[in-house]
């Protein structure tokens, strides 16, 4: 029984260090713990945005306005994260920049 109370023990002890190493090789990289769980979730939504950014031309106004808010959100977490960590995004990253750039001036004519 000790035995096993030892591993479950060390185990513990292995896992608050991992976090721990995360958390300073985060710090860093001159980021914020919040700001890289905010460019976690942030990765998540592009996916998404890249998605509709294919076809933002058949998007309907309100879809339009939902696209322009997440996209915001996107790019403000992005910000604070330094380039490097997501050059593989770069491209989903621009592609979903231009179809807000895209719609922003759409939606400036119509006004």
């Amino acid at each position: 029984m000790s035995f096993i109370l030892m591993i479950i023990i060390m185990l513990v002890l292995m896992v608050l260090f991992l976090v721990g190493f995360a958390v300073m090789q985060i710090k860093a990289a001159g980021m914020n713990v919040k700001d890289f769980w905010s460019f976690i979730k942030a990765n998540e939504t592009l996916d998404k945005l890249y998605a509709f950014s294919k076809k933002y031309e058949k998007l309907s106004t309100n879809e339009q306005l939902i696209f322009l808010k997440e996209a915001e959100k996107v790019f403000d977490a992005f910000d604070k994260v330094p380039s490097a960590i997501w050059e593989e995004e770069y491209q989903k990253y621009m592609e979903v920049l231009s179809t807000y750039k895209d719609i922003k001036i759409v939606r400036w004519e119509s006004n």
